[in-house]
């Protein structure tokens, strides 16, 4: 374990060097809007790739950045995030069908259906916005959470269905827990910045399935289901690097997964036994994640995916996994007391400087490979700011709390 004070926990070298990055990553993407509304994809200087349009997740993303650096007093953040939940009310919005397109290409076409997990990040965006006071938050939170309400979440199972046509009219076979992640997620947001409580119930019987399948599958969280909920291990064993659905586990969202439910537990129960039951699970899904994935490949660093034995099979570094690091390491320090948190926390913070901060260019490189070299075959630039932003500042919120609403409470 590393002792330099910069990377360890609780030192005031260590919340400087976080609240640097806070500052270094607001700067850098302020470039994101878009001439149309929403936001550009960011190329590696911070420019704007047109090649990608306008996208409703990584619109989504900057809007709740900036939301939030709007609490935090960054200069123009307030604007900012105008400028990104524009494009939601407007060029990203589906006026005839209802919803939000995926993406609105560079010539105008909207890209057909309508994708569970760009809903699940305007319902966080609108609530962040909601928070930090921007004009019409709180008819586009409505909106989004009746859109969601009536065409994702299935009451029945206690999941959220993954993708629809453009008309809502088909439902795609496919069931995905990516999706369902990032509703866990913008539920317990939601429940955080209106009171409605109602949200993080739904939250927990997400997790609850969760759980059970990862128990039953040595703590790696099948990802991929059928129309009825069977598990397909081996889905996209043919393209195993898929941006979005890659083949076997993720050992990112074992970690990611193991922030939320601790969340969801601490601000579930008042009853610490009940509470302390769900983190101990998120333990297990931690350690399986780092036991399998961390320095797995002869090299430093997080593999992307590994197969159901634990070998990695994508040994790419993504940026987005290293930063969930340091806010999971963080929250079960925070909620167990335990100093192997803190001795990751301080590990992982070691390798974000040393590789992923682009010291130079600003923001973080966002694909290495297993040799941390940047490449960019899955996330070519630097897309936004979501991953990255949120590591600089949950590590040192209250852990039950949702980062916008934790921020809010701190001002």
């Amino acid at each position: 374990m590393t002792t330099n004070p910069k990377y360890v926990l609780g030192t005031e070298a260590n919340r400087i060097f976080m609240a640097s990055e806070t500052y270094e990553l607001l700067n850098f993407g302020k470039g994101f809007p878009a001439a149309v509304g929403g936001s550009g994809w960011l190329n590696s200087d911070g420019t704007i790739d047109p090649s990608h349009g306008e996208e409703t997740w990584i619109t989504s993303r900057m809007a709740h950045v900036y939301s939030i650096g709007e609490m935090l007093g960054y200069p123009g953040a307030g604007e900012l995030a105008n400028k990104a939940l524009a494009g939601l009310t407007g060029v990203l919005h589906d006026d005839k069908n209802g919803g939000w397109y995926p993406q609105v290409h560079e010539d105008g076409t909207p890209e057909p259906g309508k994708v569970c997990y760009a809903h699940a990040f305007v319902i966080l965006a609108a609530s962040s916005a909601l928070l930090a006071g921007r004009p019409g938050a709180k008819e586009l939170l409505d909106e989004a959470l009746a859109t969601y309400d009536k065409h994702f979440w299935d009451e029945e199972t206690g999941l959220a269905v993954d993708t629809w046509n453009t008309e809502f009219t088909e439902l795609d076979p496919y069931r995905g827990l990516n999706a369902n992640m990032h509703t866990v997620e913008a539920f317990l947001a939601v429940a955080d910045a209106t009171g409605d409580n109602s949200y993080r119930v739904r939250a927990g019987r997400i997790i609850k399935h969760v759980l059970g399948w990862a128990e039953n599958n040595e703590w790696r969280i099948p990802e991929h289901f059928g129309s009825d909920w069977t598990v397909e291990l081996e889905f996209n064993a043919d393209k195993k690097d898929d941006q979005f659905k890659p083949y076997g586990a993720t050992p990112g969202h074992g970690i990611e997964w193991a922030r939320l439910i601790t969340q969801w537990a601490l601000s579930s129960f008042p009853n610490a036994d009940v509470a302390a039951s769900y983190v101990e699970a998120a333990e297990h899904l931690f350690a399986r994640a780092v036991a399998d994935a961390w320095n797995a490949d002869g090299t430093v660093g997080l593999a992307y995916t590994t197969d159901w034995n634990g070998k990695p099979v994508v040994t790419d570094r993504m940026h987005w996994t290293l930063a969930e690091a340091l806010n999971t390491s963080a929250s079960l320090y925070a909620a167990t007391g335990k100093d192997e948190y803190a001795q990751w926390y301080a590990t992982f913070a070691q390798y974000v400087d040393e590789y992923v901060i682009d010291h130079q260019g600003g923001s973080w490189f966002h694909q290495l490979d297993k040799d941390n070299h940047v490449i960019g075959t899955v996330w070519p630039g630097k897309s936004d700011l979501y991953h990255a932003f949120q590591s600089t500042l949950i590590p040192f919120l209250d852990p039950s709390v949702s980062i916008a609403t934790a921020v809010k409470n701190a001002e």
